[in-house]
């Protein structure tokens, strides 16, 4: 099981909801204000890039990354919340 971190940037419309839902259905723990955690298995950072390009506008930006290591300070939540 691999750890990901995604940070998105929503731009114009902002349109929060779908985005949220979808990581919410990931089990996402949110850590910072535009940015979550979650596990996944059998998949790539590029892989969920794509999926979750699906939840926001074109003009977004969006960064999955797969973490290793981390540390944290004052966040709203950590990896350590995941379920």
């Amino acid at each position: 099981m691999a750890l990901y971190f995604i940070t998105y940037d929503l731009r114009k419309s902002r349109s929060y909801q779908p985005l949220y839902d979808e990581l919410g259905s990931f089990n996402g723990v949110r850590i910072l204000e535009s940015t979550w955690c979650f596990n996944r298995v059998n998949t790539t950072a590029k892989g969920l890039r794509d999926h979750f390009g699906q939840y926001i506008d074109s003009d977004d930006g969006l960064i999955v990354s797969e973490v290793t290591n981390w540390a944290s300070r004052k966040t709203d939540g950590t990896p350590n919340d995941l379920k």
